[in-house]
């Protein structure tokens, strides 16, 4: 088919989408005017399938109605290749829209798995605190209060085994977050959210003296000191 004739019918073509020029086409279809000028002489062999993609899409054609468009009668078997060829290049194109998909498919049940063994890891660790705070209970309620009656008289012989204790339970409760609340022997203002008094009745702000030390972790109470007026 001559130049001028497939020339006319892209134009034509072109009018039918409100396209005006060949390099308004051109900037439509992200192809270069060269390549325009190859279909304009029926080049479509030397062309790249994803070009002519490119240019049926602007041009509200099928890939088949484009080359049978810019093809002689002689080019029928180019026609078919071009098919073909169009057909596995969209095969190809879905793979790998299925392999993207199937990778963030899996990306994200990693993430969530990842998340998951966080959340439980944390859940185990606070419920082994919580279980050795129940163990270590009369020990941490009894022992400062016992470790201080030894410090008042240094003849006791248990005197001599407090480092042994004292030093790996301050390190167990600093590992954990355990804030002792007050010292046995201390003389505070009496505060009923965090002191328990073993006798009588205080008012607030009054100065008690704490027997029998008590703890929090973070904003959470878990024993309150308890006290007796002076």
């Amino acid at each position: 088919m001559p130049d001028d004739d497939l020339t006319q019918k892209l134009q034509n073509l072109m009018q039918c989408v409100g396209i005006s020029s060949f390099k308004s086409l051109s900037a439509a279809a992200g192809v270069s005017e060269r390549q325009i000028l190859q279909l304009r002489r029926g080049k479509l062999k030397q062309m790249r399938v994803e070009v002519l993609l490119k240019l049926a899409k602007v041009l509200q054609l099928s890939l088949s109605e484009l080359a049978a468009n810019f093809s002689d009668a002689s080019s029928d078997y180019q026609v078919l290749n071009l098919t073909v060829d169009s057909r596995n290049l969209t095969q190809g194109i879905n793979t790998d829209i299925d392999l993207v998909q199937e990778n963030t498919n899996l990306k994200g049940e990693y993430e969530r798995i990842v998340l998951m063994l966080q959340q439980q890891q944390e859940l185990l660790q606070q419920e082994f605190q919580e279980s050795g705070l129940q163990i270590l209970e009369s020990l941490l309620l009894f022992w400062p209060t016992a470790a201080q009656k030894a410090r008042e008289n240094p003849q006791l012989e248990a005197v001599k085994i407090l480092p042994l204790v004292e030093k790996p339970l301050d390190q167990l409760l600093q590992a954990w977050g355990v804030e002792a609340i007050a010292s046995v022997g201390s003389e505070i203002p009496y505060n009923p959210q965090l002191h328990e008094l073993l006798a009588g009745v205080a008012q607030p702000g009054e100065i008690v003296k704490v027997c029998y030390i008590g703890y929090r972790k973070g904003e959470k109470l878990l024993h309150r000191a308890k006290v007796n007026r002076l």
